[in-house]
């Protein structure tokens, strides 16, 4: 009964183990690591959401190093403190590499997008996230 019980242990102990994060450096990044770059809009005018949807905002899916794009408006989530509803538009994009987004900042759609529609902006949020 005691060895039963020790075993138990034992595998309870290994198994709490296998589910604890894997530290990890933040000073150096892998080149190989995947991106995730969230951008919000605060628009001057809600009545441009639609605009900004359908001719703006998809341009930037369509720059080379982009490997997956959405767009999208706030979900109708029930409001709570914690809930951010104030921005006009969002969109996520996914890259391979940390080269991949830096290229992205310099391609010639993106350039453009920001030349071309940036007056319909307030305020510009941006998330980077390393996978």
């Amino acid at each position: 009964m005691n060895s039963r019980r020790k075993f138990i242990q034992t595998i309870s102990v290994a198994s709490a183990a296998s589910l604890l994060p894997i530290p990890f450096s933040h000073s150096t990044p892998m080149p190989t690591q995947k991106i995730i770059h969230q951008v919000y809009f605060w628009l001057h005018k809600e009545s441009d959401v639609e605009e900004f949807l359908k001719d703006a905002v998809p341009m930037l899916g369509r720059c080379k190093d982009v490997i997956q794009f959405y767009q999208g408006v706030p979900a109708p989530t029930e409001k709570r403190e914690v809930v951010d509803h104030s921005f006009h538009v969002s969109c996520t994009l996914f890259f391979d590499s940390l080269e991949g987004q830096n290229g992205y900042q310099k391609d010639p759609l993106h350039l453009e997008f920001i030349a071309k529609y940036s007056t319909f902006w307030k305020t510009v949020k941006v998330y980077d996230i390393l996978l």
